[in-house]
């Protein structure tokens, strides 16, 4: 039996094979082409994360940076506060030793009798208490404000204004007493007690301070337009006052 020959069967089937493996090179360039084109769009969208991240943490830097400063700056202008506020009570304190000085002194036990011709105590009692005792009660509940125990010095000048309603000190220490409630951040309490002085004992040399005191609760409040009705009072009410030269200052005054 003769046999056929291979030769033609062997290109028959190089010949089918062919499209198949240029297919199969087609396929394979492509995917590459796919992985290079995904690979390149993962690089681009990194560098893009990588650049957003780099500025949002330029930011962060830069926000602490504004805090960090602005926290200076709040420092600052709360020691010069503080500041301002001892060197105001120190001057409080100042006016209160001269103001005491020019008040009149009160009558001693023995002199009252003689110039009323009536006995020790009824003297005393006329004022409301020994004035000895007074005084050693004015200057406890003063020191203690001095010593910054605002509590315990309103405490003392509410006590002292109850024990001695009828002194020459009373007003001095009804407004202490709303400067210790200043102290502590009462501005309610510390305008009750100053309008106390204020209506109580208006033509007391404290009456105009009382009202600078109130004008400076009502500004720390927020309520500005209060305070310059305070001050515009204060000038109208008491113009000769060292408070009224402050109150016009602080008007814009002249």
């Amino acid at each position: 039996m003769p046999r056929r020959p291979v030769l033609p069967a062997v290109l028959l089937c190089a010949l089918l094979a062919a499209p198949a493996a240029q297919a199969g090179l087609f396929d394979d360039k492509e995917a590459r082409q796919q992985i290079a084109d995904l690979k390149a769009q993962a690089e681009q969208r990194f560098d893009t994360q990588a650049k957003g991240q780099l500025e949002l943490a330029s930011q962060i830097i830069a926000l602490r940076e504004e805090l960090a400063r602005l926290h200076g700056q709040v420092e600052t202008l709360s020691y010069e506060n503080e500041q301002l506020k001892k060197r105001q009570q120190d001057l409080y304190l100042d006016l209160d030793a001269r103001l005491r000085k020019l008040e009149p002194s009160p009558p001693t036990a023995a002199a009252a009798p003689a110039a009323e011709g009536g006995s020790s105590d009824t003297a005393t009692s006329a004022r409301g208490g020994d004035p000895m005792a007074e005084s050693k009660a004015y200057e406890a509940a003063l020191n203690l404000f001095k010593n910054a125990k605002y509590k315990e010095a309103a405490q003392a000048f509410e006590r002292f204004v109850k024990d001695y309603p009828h002194s020459d000190l009373a007003p001095n220490a009804q407004f202490w007493l709303g400067n210790a409630w200043y102290a502590q951040k009462e501005c309610k309490k510390a305008i009750d007690a100053q309008l106390v002085v204020t209506s109580r004992w208006p033509d007391s040399l404290r009456a105009p301070d009382a009202m600078l005191a109130i004008a400076d609760c009502q500004r720390d409040w927020g309520n500005v337009q209060a305070a310059r009705r305070t001050l515009t009072s204060l000038v109208a009410k008491y113009p000769d006052s060292k408070a009224a030269a402050q109150a016009r200052q602080r008007l814009g005054q002249k």
